[in-house]
Protein backbone atom coordinates (compact mmCIF):
# COMPACT_ATOMS: atom_id res chain seq x y z
CA UNK A 1 0.00 0.00 0.00
CA UNK A 2 1.30 3.70 -0.91
CA UNK A 3 0.49 6.82 1.01
CA UNK A 4 1.25 8.36 -2.34
CA UNK A 5 -1.30 6.59 -4.27
CA UNK A 6 -2.55 8.14 -7.69
CA UNK A 7 -6.23 7.75 -8.97
CA UNK A 8 -7.29 7.57 -12.87
CA UNK A 9 -7.00 11.30 -13.16
CA UNK A 10 -3.31 11.34 -11.91
CA UNK A 11 -3.81 13.11 -8.62
CA UNK A 12 -3.81 11.95 -5.43
CA UNK A 13 -6.56 9.11 -4.21
CA UNK A 14 -9.69 9.94 -2.26
CA UNK A 15 -10.95 7.77 0.55
CA UNK A 16 -14.08 5.70 -0.91
CA UNK A 17 -15.73 4.94 1.95
CA UNK A 18 -15.61 5.05 5.48
CA UNK A 19 -19.39 4.21 6.13
CA UNK A 20 -19.05 1.27 5.18
CA UNK A 21 -15.79 0.49 5.58
CA UNK A 22 -14.25 -0.44 2.12
CA UNK A 23 -11.18 -1.07 0.59
CA UNK A 24 -8.80 -3.96 0.36
CA UNK A 25 -7.17 -2.94 3.92
CA UNK A 26 -10.47 -1.97 4.94
CA UNK A 27 -8.88 1.77 5.52
CA UNK A 28 -11.87 3.39 3.54
CA UNK A 29 -9.52 3.36 0.51
CA UNK A 30 -8.92 1.73 -3.08
CA UNK A 31 -5.19 1.13 -2.33
CA UNK A 32 -3.72 -2.31 -3.05
CA UNK A 33 -0.58 -4.34 -3.63
CA UNK A 34 0.46 -7.66 -4.77
CA UNK A 35 -1.40 -8.81 -2.30
CA UNK A 36 -4.59 -7.90 -3.61
CA UNK A 37 -5.62 -10.70 -5.70
CA UNK A 38 -8.99 -9.35 -6.62
CA UNK A 39 -7.55 -5.76 -7.06
CA UNK A 40 -10.03 -3.88 -5.37
CA UNK A 41 -9.36 -0.81 -6.56
CA UNK A 42 -12.64 0.91 -8.33
CA UNK A 43 -14.81 3.26 -5.94
CA UNK A 44 -18.28 2.43 -7.38
CA UNK A 45 -21.69 3.52 -6.14
CA UNK A 46 -23.23 0.34 -6.15
CA UNK A 47 -26.76 -0.37 -7.73
CA UNK A 48 -29.37 -3.02 -6.61
CA UNK A 49 -29.27 -4.36 -10.06
CA UNK A 50 -25.21 -4.43 -9.99
CA UNK A 51 -25.58 -6.93 -6.17
CA UNK A 52 -28.08 -8.81 -7.80
CA UNK A 53 -25.30 -9.69 -10.47
CA UNK A 54 -22.57 -10.26 -8.42
CA UNK A 55 -24.91 -12.42 -6.55
CA UNK A 56 -25.88 -14.69 -9.87
CA UNK A 57 -21.53 -14.47 -10.37
CA UNK A 58 -20.77 -16.11 -6.68
CA UNK A 59 -19.97 -12.83 -4.76
CA UNK A 60 -22.56 -12.17 -2.20
CA UNK A 61 -22.23 -8.66 -1.25
CA UNK A 62 -25.03 -8.25 0.38
CA UNK A 63 -24.92 -10.53 3.28
CA UNK A 64 -23.66 -9.20 6.19
CA UNK A 65 -19.85 -11.31 7.04
CA UNK A 66 -19.04 -9.69 10.47
CA UNK A 67 -16.08 -12.48 10.51
CA UNK A 68 -14.83 -10.19 7.89
CA UNK A 69 -15.48 -6.62 9.11
CA UNK A 70 -18.53 -7.03 6.16
CA UNK A 71 -21.75 -5.26 7.38
CA UNK A 72 -23.36 -5.93 3.56
CA UNK A 73 -24.17 -3.66 1.26
CA UNK A 74 -26.94 -1.83 -0.37
CA UNK A 75 -27.99 0.12 -3.67
CA UNK A 76 -26.01 3.71 -3.27
CA UNK A 77 -23.50 2.43 -0.87
CA UNK A 78 -19.83 2.93 -1.94
CA UNK A 79 -17.52 -0.06 -2.45
CA UNK A 80 -13.84 -0.60 -3.59
CA UNK A 81 -14.72 -3.23 -6.48
CA UNK A 82 -12.67 -5.99 -8.05
CA UNK A 83 -11.57 -4.23 -11.40
CA UNK A 84 -12.21 -7.38 -13.20
CA UNK A 85 -15.61 -7.62 -11.67
CA UNK A 86 -16.46 -3.89 -12.80
CA UNK A 87 -15.08 -4.99 -16.10
CA UNK A 88 -17.39 -7.94 -16.62
CA UNK A 89 -20.48 -5.89 -15.21
CA UNK A 90 -19.90 -3.48 -17.92
CA UNK A 91 -19.78 -6.04 -21.06
CA UNK A 92 -22.97 -6.76 -19.15
CA UNK A 93 -24.72 -3.80 -18.97
CA UNK A 94 -25.13 -3.53 -14.89
CA UNK A 95 -21.84 -1.45 -14.18
CA UNK A 96 -22.87 1.22 -11.28
CA UNK A 97 -21.51 4.59 -11.53
CA UNK A 98 -17.57 5.31 -11.04
CA UNK A 99 -16.21 7.81 -8.42
CA UNK A 100 -12.81 9.06 -10.24
CA UNK A 101 -11.09 10.53 -7.26
CA UNK A 102 -11.48 7.64 -5.23
CA UNK A 103 -11.07 4.89 -7.90
CA UNK A 104 -7.00 3.59 -8.43
CA UNK A 105 -4.81 4.46 -11.30
CA UNK A 106 -4.31 0.22 -11.50
CA UNK A 107 -7.38 0.09 -12.81
CA UNK A 108 -6.60 1.30 -15.82
CA UNK A 109 -4.76 -2.35 -16.65
CA UNK A 110 -8.41 -3.24 -17.15
CA UNK A 111 -10.58 -0.92 -18.22
CA UNK A 112 -10.06 2.39 -20.25
CA UNK A 113 -10.28 5.71 -18.69
CA UNK A 114 -12.94 6.36 -21.19
CA UNK A 115 -15.16 3.50 -19.28
CA UNK A 116 -14.69 4.82 -16.18
CA UNK A 117 -15.66 8.53 -17.67
CA UNK A 118 -18.74 7.39 -19.34
CA UNK A 119 -19.92 6.02 -16.08
CA UNK A 120 -18.87 8.45 -13.35
CA UNK A 121 -20.65 9.15 -10.46
CA UNK A 122 -21.58 13.35 -11.16
CA UNK A 123 -22.58 13.94 -6.74
CA UNK A 124 -19.39 12.30 -5.66
CA UNK A 125 -18.55 14.44 -2.91
CA UNK A 126 -15.80 13.04 0.49
CA UNK A 127 -15.97 9.30 1.24
CA UNK A 128 -19.63 8.48 2.80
Amino acid sequence: MSLSAKNVLGTPLVPCSYDPLTGYYRDGCCNTDEHDHGTHVICARVTQEFLVFSLERGNDLMTPRPEHRFAGLEAGDRWCLCASRWKEALAAGVAPHVVLECTHAKALDFVTFEQLRSHEYKNASKAA
